[in-house]
């Protein structure tokens, strides 16, 4: 197949790693990609929130599947033209995607769907804000509506600060105001072709930008798979209480979703409950899920995208574990340091059971500069955990970049 990849993600670079682990030959575009990405699909300078041009581009390359990465282009409507332009894409139209572009909205659904999940007060006024967490027990969690790259949410015991959180988000819009959840958290994905469902592999992410899960909430700072400690039969009861029913109910509202369900999930003692909805692969989720995928994953994206999840078997995973760390640039994430060398990826290159995803990375002709917060991932892979992370955090110590820094808890104390 020829497939274009929009995004320039470590999520993207993975996603076109797995394609390139196909048995079948694709020919891989991406766009804009990184630098990493650039060793394994070819370049193309496009736009990719940009529906006309995309779209455009597809028709006149021939390309037989699109892959949308981020959110921004979901949002911004690229898949709506891409599928009226009968070009078969891996991404939901921007109503239905409007489930992660407004989290108000993803709140509505659940509830006309009896998915089960935290109650909210949508926000848009100073005076709403402090009803809304007066009606909170705390700790306060605060949301904002909107997409805003892992950053926009705040849970603290502090109202003050939850105040200014609030504050400096209803400049752009909304701003919900949830109930806490306390429990351990799960990220489970779904391939859907707009009426059926299909799970991949669960996995755990930690969001915090330091160990012990202190800092400021970040994209994603590591996440690992699978979870030993689930109910043997928890991806059949989410499936069936969670992504089956907000599927249908978007169906039902004439915006069907076709492509990646992510539902985020906290195990609290109440039940499971969902935390959010995202429209896309995850990040850094996707890096340990298809670090597991045994079985090809085009022709699950490509069944999907036309809309028949049944003309393909579904995925198998490796019985192994797999765990990512992000590696961070020195200020990430309020204030990224860029423009710095990286080096000791060479040393890596021959190491089958660690593998670089690229995501804030350029080449200035003779070196590879980090270009932004989240700079690359260290996917390793092992028997159990233990070889797991002794993998993935010795090749973090041949890895030079200046004031750069990531966790070193992921994944620690799991039980196999």
């Amino acid at each position: 197949m020829k497939i274009l990849v929009l995004g320039s993600g470590a999520r993207e670079h993975t996603i076109i790693q797995a394609l390139r682990r196909d048995p079948d030959s694709h020919e891989i575009l991406a766009a804009p990609g990184n630098a990493g990405i650039a060793a394994d699909a070819d370049i193309v300078a496009l736009d990719p929130t940009n529906p006309r041009v995309v779209t455009d581009f597809a028709r006149s390359s021939d390309i037989d599947l699109v892959i949308i990465g981020p959110e921004a282009p979901l949002v911004a409507g690229v898949a709506n033209r891409l599928r009226s332009a009968g070009i078969p894409v891996f991404g939901p139209d921007s109503d239905a995607a409007a489930l992660e572009g407004s989290k108000a909205f993803a709140k509505d659904v659940m509830a006309s769907a009896g998915v089960p999940t935290g109650k909210a007060w949508s926000v848009e006024t100073s005076e709403e804000l402090l009803l809304a967490l007066d009606q909170s027990e705390g700790p306060y969690v605060v949301k904002a509506d909107g997409l805003a790259s892992g950053k926009g949410v705040l849970v603290t015991e502090d109202r003050q600060a939850a105040i200014e959180h609030a504050e400096f988000y209803l400049q752009h819009g909304p701003v919900l105001v949830e109930e806490f959840l306390a429990g351990p958290e799960v990220s489970l994905f779904f391939l859907s072709d707009g009426t059926r469902v299909m799970p991949l592999a669960p996995a755990q992410d930690y969001k915090r930008a330091y160990d012990n899960n202190e800092g400021p909430n970040t994209g994603g700072m590591g996440a690992y798979s699978p979870l030993p400690w689930l109910p043997k039969d928890f991806v059949a009861d989410i499936q069936r209480t969670v992504a089956e029913p907000a599927v249908a109910e978007l169906a039902s509202r004439g915006m069907p979703f076709v492509g990646l369900l992510y539902c985020g999930l906290i195990l609290t003692d109440d039940g499971v409950k969902v935390i959010e909805f995202n429209a896309r692969f995850g990040d850094p989720e996707t890096q340990v899920v298809l670090a597991r995928l045994t079985s090809p994953l085009a022709p699950l994206l490509l069944a999907a995208a036309q809309g028949d999840l049944t003309a393909v078997a579904p995925p198998k995973f490796s019985k192994n574990v797999a765990i990512t760390v992000v590696l961070a640039s020195e200020g990430y994430p309020e204030n990224p340091r860029t423009g710095r060398e990286i080096d000791g990826l060479d040393a890596l290159a021959s190491n089958k059971q660690v593998r670089i995803a690229h995501a804030g990375t350029g080449f200035d002709g003779t070196q590879l500069l980090a270009t932004g917060g989240r700079v690359l991932s260290v996917v390793s892979t092992g028997k159990d955990f233990e070889q797991a992370r002794e993998r993935a955090y010795a090749a973090l110590e041949k890895i030079s970049l200046e004031g750069s820094y990531y966790r070193r808890d992921i994944a620690q104390g799991v039980s196999p």
